[in-house]
């Protein structure tokens, strides 16, 4: 029956069953009818292709099949075998409703309408290779034009060079200088912008292909701006538009007001902001900056931005815009606030940082039967727990002393750094999860994960006293008295996780090598 709800069957293990099926309850019936297949593994990220097409077998209407975020099983290979659609679900169970867009809108953040131009401010002191691999370099991270800047009384003489090294590539280039003549040498080169012509040298838009910007002759002179436009209207020549955003205490409000009245009175034309002039001069975090700029981007249609780094606070803004971008661009076009489109521009604070309450970490740890340190965090502090201790506290160093692994230098530094990452994300409202990165959004690049494939082994595991010496990679000095850490192969872990787990049997908690927590859906 075409009205009738969607059957979802989410497949987990035995620890994450109980909060699955409390997440799951919620969902609206009239939606979703759904089914949890138990694999018998106690975690489900320990679940592989062949204990799921072993084990799991599907109820009668079943749609679709939903696996943990971090199960390393491959959906396709899944959905081959179950004949059905098989996806991977969120990391955390808290995030599922989201996931099944229950926030009312499926996030796509694959288009956008705001064209980035990234100036190489300093281009006239480098060469021209140098120019290039600094290009492409900008283009990867989602830069759309190069914008070769000028210096005054500097000379340029390799101007034309970078151009055609530039296009060569496959780049657009702008050329954006104070003199006349490395605007026409750069054109002439094959430049495909000019910055910046006003109505005193826009005779020059006419020697050319290259589409000018325009600029007041004072930034507070926009009736000079409004004639250029008019000329360039009346010619039917193609051009962008820019009243030009000053800096905070300089003319900043005033020239949010000019960008307004400029949309208001040339309701159809190309539009540019320089953003630079606030990210570069005002030492605050650029992100939320530039998230507000390019909003206004948005709610003017100003389809062009003009960027720079400089400062070292600003070395990712070319991420940051592209990020915010696509963010505003999907609010847009939902009509609809920017919240509730991803983490792309939450740096530094998470909106859902703690995934599991006080409670539910006590109720998992209470279920742990072996000496495996699992570390979570939660609005009281961080959680390090195991089958003989449950220690709750905020300063990583202070639970060395409960830890007893003093005699494990591999697991110390091990837990060292786990626990002083869970304190720095219990701190600034963000997300943990042991033996992964903490998620900085579009202020750091992300690791490339292949999601199929567990991850490589590591020193994680404290072995005992009685381990055979010399065990240690030869780079680890071998400390008194101390025992090599236990590492786990993908082979071993995958047969480990094959023995169905009984309440009394050791919980498997180490996938290659790196602990698992014990709330991991």
């Amino acid at each position: 029956m075409s009205g009738a709800p969607e059957h979802l069957v989410f497949v987990t293990g035995k620890l994450a069953r109980a909060r699955l099926e409390k997440v799951a309850s919620a969902l609206p019936p009239e939606r979703f009818a759904w089914s949890i297949a138990d694999s018998g593994v106690k975690v489900a990220a320990l679940m592989t292709e062949e204990i799921i097409k072993r084990r799991v077998t599907l109820p009668d209407g079943a749609t679709r099949i939903v696996l943990p975020g971090r199960c390393r099983a491959n959906p396709e290979a899944l959905a081959a075998h179950f004949g059905l659609p098989v996806e991977r679900g969120p990391d955390e169970i808290v995030d599922l409703p989201a996931h099944l867009g229950l926030a009312g809108r499926k996030v796509d953040l694959s288009r956008h309408d705001l064209r980035i131009f990234s100036e190489i401010v300093d281009a006239s002191k480098m060469n021209a290779d140098q120019v290039v691999a600094k290009g492409l370099d900008l283009a990867r991270r989602g830069a759309d034009v190069i914008d070769l800047g000028g210096l005054p009384d500097t000379d340029f003489p390799h101007l034309e060079a970078c151009v055609r090294g530039l296009k060569a590539q496959g780049l657009k280039v702008s050329v954006d200088s104070f003199s006349i003549d490395e605007l026409r040498r750069g054109a002439a080169a094959g430049a495909d912008f000019l910055l910046s012509l006003n109505e005193e040298t826009l005779d020059l838009a006419f020697e050319t292909d290259a589409v000018p910007i325009l600029v007041p002759t004072r930034p507070d002179d926009l009736p000079s701006l409004d004639r250029a436009i008019a000329r360039m209207v009346a010619a039917g020549r193609p051009f962008i538009a820019d009243p030009i955003l000053e800096p905070i205490h300089f003319g900043f409000v005033d020239s949010i007001e000019r960008y307004r009245a400029t949309r208001a009175r040339w309701p159809d034309i190309a539009m540019m902001m320089g953003t630079g002039n606030l990210t570069e001069l005002t030492e605050a975090d650029s992100l939320g900056i530039t998230a507000l700029l390019v909003g206004m981007c948005s709610e003017l249609s100003v389809g062009n931005v003009l960027i720079v780094q400089v400062s070292n606070h600003t070395r990712r803004t070319v991420e940051e815009h592209d990020a915010a971008r696509r963010v505003m661009y999907a609010a847009k076009a939902d009509a609809a606030l920017p919240k509730g489109y991803g983490r792309a521009l939450l740096a530094l604070h998470d909106k859902r940082p703690f995934v599991q309450t006080p409670d539910e970490i006590a109720a998992l740890a209470a279920q742990v039967r072996d000496p495996n340190y699992r570390i979570a965090v939660a609005e009281d502090g961080i959680h390090v727990y195991n089958r003989d201790v449950h220690k709750v506290g905020t300063d990583a160093m202070a639970f060395f002393t409960d830890l007893d692994v003093a005699s494990d230098g591999a697991h110390a530094f091990y837990l060292g750094g786990e626990l002083t990452k869970a304190e720095t994300a219990w701190r600034l409202g963000k997300r943990y999860v042991q033996d992964e990165p903490l998620d900085w959004a579009c202020a750091a690049d992300a690791d490339v994960e292949d999601t199929t494939a567990f991850k490589k082994a590591g020193h994680t595991k404290h072995s005992g006293p009685d381990a055979l010496p010399g065990a240690r990679d030869a780079q680890v000095p071998v400390e008194a008295g101390a025992s090599a850490p236990r590492t786990i192969a993908p082979e071993e872990a995958a047969a480990e996780a094959s023995v169905s787990a009984t309440p009394e049997a050791p919980a498997q908690k180490l996938v290659c090598g790196k602990l698992v927590p014990a709330g991991e859906a």
